[in-house]
């Protein structure tokens, strides 16, 4: 949505180990300086849920997505980990979409729109429409879109996010329909403890003939965790989800052979930037650079940690974790925070903060965000929070530590205590517990969030030397 870069890629070679390679859209291009944070913030705005496929007859990979409700863009690459470029701009809103590419090269995208299903075709290269159509109406909400092709019949899948049923829809008569429509989901209980409904799911084909539906659970405050079961297909030609009792499984047989990729967790000593991190909006490139760490100056002068250019977030691996940086503040000036947070709507950090010549620690609490709509849109920061307690600081380098548990609310534990380090061995806490929001309408979970911001005018500059990633 609103992280640059954005539509992160991740590959697996057996569907339950993955890790991060790239991200289809560099830089949050759509014509609206919101998302560099100029002129306001485009919090829950932006990328919505999109698709990508590899075209094999011109040995290209395509990203399709919906900005903002209006209008689409095409992303290209030659190679799924190389550059992306932002080749088209489609003047519909391809919401929650799907692209096939059909047996004879033809692009089609699946989208949603009310209580529409629609197909659209594009032209040879892919980058414009050619024709739309409504292929499906029916009286529940359209979202999560997909599109197969499977012996001569097209499928669609799409789920109503009110009632948490996935649906299948199967065309013998072509892309454009019509379509019969089955319920493959159901109010499955999720194989995650305290997780919720699942949706938004998809459908996989290994090399061996074999399937599998991956969904996601409604796991707040740590987001929408990804599930993967098996599914066998009926002698009618209909995908078949077979639950024990409507509950997911709690294993699997690993789909193909295991293959252990880096791990999540460990420690990253920044001599780059790698796919795993995204900015909180378009960073301002001149403000960091890697030099023995991660430079950041401060970018902006702001009281408010949510209007502050160039924080760099990532996102945590529960259900229990912590994320510990090495900060070097030597060249902070007076005025500047930098730190680490619990980053959502309610959020807390811990920071070193210059008053003057005199550095301490500090540990701000309640920061908060609400939608100034009621709805899921139009985010503003309603508390800037208050700093809960503070402490002496020497030196020139000191550890922060954020310790969270992000397991789903229904588990009742979801909080982050915040913590300091002057040897990296021993830490002391410092202010209070942040309860955890737990609520969906901010739709990913929290991630850590590592910034420097001024308060009073620019010019100072940290240098974050090493993030370590522990789970448990």
């Amino acid at each position: 949505m609103h992280f640059s870069p954005g539509a992160p890629i991740l590959r697996s070679y057996d569907l339950a180990n993955w890790e991060y390679i790239g991200h289809s859209v560099p830089s949050l291009d759509f014509g609206d300086s919101k998302y560099s944070m100029d002129n306001g913030t485009a919090y829950i705005r932006g990328i919505w849920a999109s698709t990508l496929r590899y075209r094999p007859s011109n040995q290209k990979y395509y990203w399709v997505g919906c900005i903002d409700f209006w209008h689409s863009y095409v992303y290209t690459a030659d190679a799924i980990d190389g550059e992306w470029t932002q080749s088209s701009q489609i003047f519909n809103c391809y919401y929650d979409c799907g692209m096939l590419v059909d047996d004879d090269d033809t692009l089609y995208v699946v989208y949603g729109g009310g209580t529409d299903i629609s197909v659209a075709q594009l032209s040879a290269d892919g980058l414009t429409e050619v024709s739309n159509q409504v292929v499906y109406s029916s009286e529940i909400s359209r979202e999560g879109n997909r599109m197969y092709k499977k012996d001569g019949n097209y499928y669609l899948i799409t789920d109503d996010p009110s009632s948490g049923i996935e649906y299948i829809l199967k065309s013998t008569s072509g892309p454009f329909g019509p379509y019969e429509r089955r319920t493959l989901v159901d109010g499955v209980g999720s194989p995650i403890i305290g997780g919720g409904s699942l949706a938004q799911g998809a459908l996989v084909d290994t090399p061996d003939g074999s399937w599998y539906y991956m969904a996601f659970s409604w796991s707040y405050p740590g987001g929408r965790i990804p599930v993967l079961a098996p599914i066998t297909w009926d002698e009618d030609g209909w995908p078949v989800a077979n639950f024990d009792n409507n509950q997911w499984g709690a294993s699997y047989p690993y789909p193909l052979p295991a293959q252990t990729l880096q791990s999540f967790t460990g420690t990253d000593n920044f001599t780059a930037i790698g796919p795993e991190w995204e900015w909180n909006h378009n960073p301002d490139n001149s403000a960091w650079e890697i030099n023995n760490g991660l430079v950041l100056r401060t970018a902006s002068v702001t009281t408010d940690l949510y209007s502050a250019k160039n924080t760099i977030t990532h996102r945590i691996l529960g259900p229990k974790a912590s994320g510990t940086i090495l900060l070097d503040f030597s060249g902070m000036q007076d005025g500047d925070r930098a730190g680490i947070s619990m980053f959502r709507t309610l959020s807390a950090f811990i920071a070193v903060k210059q008053t003057g010549d005199t550095r301490e620690l500090t540990m701000v609490n309640g920061l908060t965000m609400i939608s100034s709509d009621g709805g899921t849109s139009n985010w503003v920061t309603s508390s800037e929070g208050e700093e809960v307690a503070t402490a002496p600081l020497d030196g020139t380098q000191v550890y922060l530590r954020v310790t969270a548990d992000i397991q789903p609310a229904a588990t009742g534990t979801t909080s982050a205590t915040f913590s300091y380090s002057t040897d990296g061995s021993i830490f002391t806490d410092l202010g209070d517990t942040l309860k955890l929001d737990t609520d969906w309408e901010f739709f990913m979970g929290y991630r850590f969030g590592i910034f420097n911001f001024a308060t009073a005018s620019l010019g100072g500059s940290v240098t974050v030397k090493s993030f370590e990633h522990q789970s448990a």
